[in-house]
């Protein structure tokens, strides 16, 4: 990965075809425009180059950033596997035109590049492709409009459908957008242990609190310790019943009876299971998580 400022090995390469966008979640119609990108660079001789931000722009721009589906870390784990990754600053590049941004990418070794349906860059606004195919012709790069996804009934994948699936609790619909299922990771730190004395004992995640939560509630998913994975039960809330005050992330992983204490786990969410509720008793929550944990064994 190429990081901001790394302007030495920039310049030493040269003949590339381009693509630019911040691509939170690496969704399906990312996905699709890098592969357009890799064949496009292969009938043109070209390396294929991903361009992304580390900031949001929006964060940027507005100063609030929306719930993200990658937490860059996740985000540029993503990318590299799509190809070689250049990562710019926002902040250092947001007062450029289109004309001088794409000047700067012909001095990196850009030729082409290739922008996505629905793509606009430049302080100046431009909506209109032509305009961009001009400036290109102007600075000697050969601009191509990418085509939208429209197989499989994906013909509206974005980061923002997404978001608005999971905040439905749609996570279905979200994983298909995706193309892969979505998770929350991050360290297991110690909770109250409610779980434990009621012979479900979870693992507490420390989770990053810019990732999108979808809403509180009971998840049925999957979480991999030691090369094995294990249907897992994913509680995401303030556990009304123990009277909680903040959010937490939580997982029973079904067979399990490890210590994973200071682990980095991953929980991965496939489907919706109930909605959080508030228990008149620590025995009546057990016994929902005891169906709770019927669903998931025999439906995960």
């Amino acid at each position: 990965m190429v990081r901001p400022g790394d302007r030495t090995s920039l310049r030493k390469m040269n003949g590339k075809i381009a693509t630019i966008g911040y691509f939170d979640g690496v969704h399906l119609g990312h996905r699709y425009l890098f592969e357009q990108l890799c064949e496009l660079g292969k009938a043109r001789g070209l390396l294929s180059a991903i361009y992304t931000f580390q900031e949001h722009p929006k964060e940027v721009v507005s100063g609030v950033c929306p719930p993200l589906l990658t937490t860059p870390e996740e985000r540029f784990r993503l990318l590299e596997r799509e190809g070689e990754v250049h990562v710019l600053s926002f902040a250092a590049i947001r007062s450029l035109t289109a004309a001088a941004f794409m000047r700067r990418l012909r001095e990196e070794g850009v030729s082409a590049l290739l922008m996505g349906y629905d793509h606009h860059f430049g302080s100046d606004r431009l909506t209109d492709f032509r305009d961009y195919a001009r400036i290109g012709m102007e600075t000697g790069i050969e601009v191509l409009p990418a085509k939208e996804l429209t197989e499989d009934g994906l013909e509206h994948v974005s980061s923002s459908a997404i978001r608005r699936a999971l905040l439905a609790g749609n996570v279905e619909a979200a994983n298909k957008m995706l193309g892969y299922t979505y998770s929350i990771r991050g360290e297991v730190v110690r909770g109250n242990a409610i779980g434990r004395t009621i012979g479900f004992p979870t693992a507490n995640i420390d989770y990053a609190t810019e990732k999108l939560l979808p809403p509180a509630g009971v998840y049925a998913g999957r979480c991999r310790v030691g090369g094995k994975d294990y249907p897992t039960l994913v509680n995401i809330g303030t556990n009304p019943t123990v009277g909680n005050q903040h959010t937490t992330v939580e997982g029973y992983l079904a067979g399990f009876a490890g210590d994973v204490y200071g682990q980095r786990l991953c929980l991965r969410l496939e489907h919706f299971v109930r909605g959080e509720q508030k228990f008149g008793s620590l025995e009546a929550l057990r016994e929902q998580i005891a169906k709770d944990m019927q669903m998931i064994v025999f439906d995960c």
